[in-house]
């Protein structure tokens, strides 16, 4: 019996010595990874009465440009975006983190009227009547576009479509810290487990 227990250890050391490397997990194989495909951007067509925009978190504090100048960059596409919802009466809807405040929001996405807005952290439905609201308008679509794109953007369009909502993300309408944060939530929303079923990337231009 020990010698057979002798074997046994003998050939699972020899097996774990064969293995290669990189199965000890991807910090060792992080310089080689490369990144997959771009995910396919979608034509998409906006229904105004079951939609909703949500505008996240853009805030001087976390659209400032010296720690995130491809936010500042995006701003123009997001003053022509919000201006197309509110002509054919899309609500738009606004979140804020931390100490931001509605007087901290750029001029080209700034609020109007009584726009609704709520606080919490990178997931807008904790805590909030968000997910309320948006039953009580009839809403079946957001559009979810804003800072962080790793954080407010993939935390809330990710509850948003655990919720039941049909998402639409438009890729020139996140924005991050750097390119690979923008890249790694696009890849995300659309290949984690039961989110591809509910969200579609798309870009401005392509949104009627």
């Amino acid at each position: 019996m020990r010698l057979f227990s002798h074997a046994l250890l003998a050939a699972l050391m020899g097996l774990a010595a064969s293995i290669p490397a990189a199965a000890q997990g991807v910090y060792d194989d992080w310089s080689a990874v490369k990144a997959p495909a771009a995910p396919a951007l979608s034509h998409v067509v906006i229904d105004p009465a079951t939609t909703a925009v949500l505008v996240l978190d853009i805030a001087r504090q976390t659209c400032h440009p010296d720690t995130r100048p491809r936010c500042v960059a995006m701003l123009p596409r997001v003053a022509k975006l919000l201006a197309m919802a509110r002509e054919k009466k899309v609500p738009v809807i606004y979140t804020l983190g931390g100490n931001s405040t509605p007087a901290d929001i750029w001029p080209e996405a700034a609020m109007q009227g009584g726009e609704p807005l709520f606080k919490s952290g990178p997931d807008k439905f904790v805590n909030t009547d968000l997910e309320k609201m948006l039953r009580e308008k009839g809403i079946k679509t957001v559009v979810c576009i804003g800072a962080a794109a790793h954080g407010a953007v993939l935390h809330t369009a990710a509850s948003a479509a655990f919720r039941g909502f049909d998402v639409v993300v438009p890729v020139d309408l996140m924005a991050s810290d750097t390119a690979y944060a923008e890249q790694y939530t696009a890849w995300h929303l659309v290949n984690a487990p039961r989110l591809g079923e509910r969200v579609k990337l798309t870009q401005l231009s392509w949104i009627e």
